[in-house]
């Protein structure tokens, strides 16, 4: 699940399955909002939000009934959203702010509601992003990690930080007991100290 970055396409070339973020195309049109209080940007963001006033409803349901109450409810809320926007779109100027909103959604359109034929899909990547925010606005002071080899140890700690994190467990706590162990930790063992499987000494 991503955006629009175009280092992404090479995956998709590959086989990888594309999944749009929701929450990147709602930003276009929460953007053009602020800006000049569009009405078709006021249109779009409450179509939007009824997507996620199901996903809002399914929140706590298992998968297979979150599939399925998309298909009743989020799928004709979706196509009526994408039948709207081909309609606007063809009413406004090429190049203009509303047309590059309109365009981002409609030429991810297939990406975007992938997330309806899997109850195990969210409709957004928030919460991937949301864990690593913190990484992302200090990356201009990692800049200079020193060398490339140093800028991967960096990111392999930070990951595994964040992924400690994830799965409940207090960072420091895990990476001291996963240091201690580590010097005697048998090779064919080393998956357990990992943090979706580790379990403190």
């Amino acid at each position: 699940m991503c955006d629009d970055f175009a280092g992404y396409k090479a995956g998709f070339e590959k086989g990888m399955t594309e999944i749009g973020c929701m929450a990147h195309a709602r930003r276009k049109f929460f953007d053009l909002h602020v800006a000049n209080k569009s009405q078709l940007a006021e249109q779009a963001l409450h179509s939007i939000g009824g997507l996620y006033e199901v996903e809002r409803q399914t929140r706590d349901m298992s998968d297979e009934v979150r599939w399925r109450i998309r298909q009743e409810k989020a799928a004709p809320l979706a196509n009526v959203l994408h039948d709207w926007m081909l309609t606007q779109r063809d009413l406004v100027p090429n190049g203009s702010a509303t047309a590059k909103a309109l365009d981002y959604s409609l030429k991810r359109w297939v990406a975007l509601t992938r997330y309806l034929e899997d109850g195990a899909v969210p409709i957004d990547n928030n919460a991937v992003e949301n864990q690593i925010r913190p990484w992302a606005l200090g990356r201009s002071n990692w800049l200079f990690a020193g060398s490339l080899r140093s800028g991967k140890r960096a990111a392999a700690i930070m990951s595994l930080i964040q992924s400690a994190r994830m799965n409940g467990h207090d960072p420091y706590a895990y990476l001291k007991d996963v240091l201690t162990r580590l010097p005697t930790q048998r090779a064919s063992e080393i998956e357990q100290l990992l943090p979706h499987q580790w379990m403190p000494a």
